[in-house]
């Protein structure tokens, strides 16, 4: 199974996201990071993200190798977090997103393993001043259409609430 939750900046996603997985794996799932702590203040997100996961869950880092890490996973429920963060990442690499993104539907398929999903919608902002922010926009606003399209579950969050739309 594949769920996506998609929102704004701090609207609530991972939050409910944690709260989904945690029902359908308990202390069962394997969670993908793609935050890298490159600066002090993304150090201290992350480490506030670790602080609210339960302890007991396998942790796997890809800031870039997202498919390969769901394949290796351990458990049944895997939390990918997030795909905002791993479609910038693949674009600053020279990476082809729209591949990486198939490889990665590609994988969760024939895994049997459900996928929890989290990522931004950024497309209801401005308009990004430059060529590689409309670039960054347009590939994250295509692979949330990919995956919405391929889930069974999508869920929009604003305001810390949640509103099922498939």
């Amino acid at each position: 199974m594949l769920v996506l939750v998609v929102g704004g900046a701090r609207a609530g996603k991972s939050r409910f996201a944690q709260s989904l997985a945690h029902r359908l794996g308990g202390d069962r799932v394997s969670f993908i990071a793609t935050a890298e702590p490159l600066d002090e203040e993304m150090k201290e997100r992350i480490r506030r993200h670790q602080q609210e996961r339960p302890p007991g869950w396998e942790t796997l880092e890809a800031p870039l190798e997202v498919p390969q890490a769901l394949g290796q996973a351990r458990h049944g429920v895997v939390l990918l977090d997030c795909l905002t963060l791993w479609v910038s990442n693949l674009l600053l690499a020279g990476r082809a997103v729209e591949g990486e993104v198939e490889r990665l539907l590609e994988v969760a398929g024939r895994s049997g393993k459900t996928l929890i999903a989290v990522s931004n919608e950024v497309g209801m902002g401005l308009v990004p001043e430059n060529p590689l922010g409309r670039r960054y926009r347009d590939l994250l606003g295509a692979a949330n259409q990919r995956l919405a399209q391929e889930a069974q579950e999508v869920y929009l969050l604003v305001a810390g609430l949640s509103l099922r739309l498939k």
